[in-house]
């Protein structure tokens, strides 16, 4: 049965294609998953289904309970979790899914710059594994599942 592997985090740069190419190209039984990582779409789901709050605060509250129902079903179902943070935006619903899938017990994989380490130290520790570049998640998941890294 393949492993379920959910990649969250940014969504600005294109580190998960990177994954699921390498996964592929690997021959790894993995199948990906992920957050909407259409930032508009993403912004205005609860609006899409609510209508409009009223206020922006009320907007992207309905909205991050509209996601929510996603992101935690899909973490839930996980056999490996990776979040990645990037270099423009904070992130901090990436440190949410983080801290659920460390909660929960689930393997995780932080992927960051250097740059990030202090700030997220905590984050980090609870990580089993720090990747700096896509290429090593793939390499990770490799390992894991029974094939030594190239």
């Amino acid at each position: 049965m393949p492993w379920q592997v959910h990649l969250s985090g940014e969504i600005h740069s294109d580190w998960r294609e990177r994954i699921e190419q390498g996964a592929a190209a690997a021959g790894l039984d993995v199948v990906f998953t992920a957050p909407v990582t259409d930032h508009a779409a993403s912004d205005a789901a609860g609006t899409a289904v609510f209508g409009d709050q009223g206020r922006p605060f009320w907007d992207d509250h309905v909205g991050a309970g509209v996601n929510a129902i996603r992101t935690r079903i899909l973490i839930e179902r996980a056999d490996v979790v990776v979040v990645r943070f990037g270099e423009r935006y904070r992130q901090w619903n990436a440190a949410f899914d983080a801290g659920y899938a460390a909660a929960l017990g689930t393997p995780l994989i932080t992927l960051h710059p250097p740059e990030h380490d202090h700030a997220l130290k905590e984050v980090d520790r609870a990580a089993l594994a720090v990747a700096r570049e896509p290429e090593q998640v793939v390499e990770v998941l490799r390992y894991a599942l029974g094939d030594a890294p190239a």
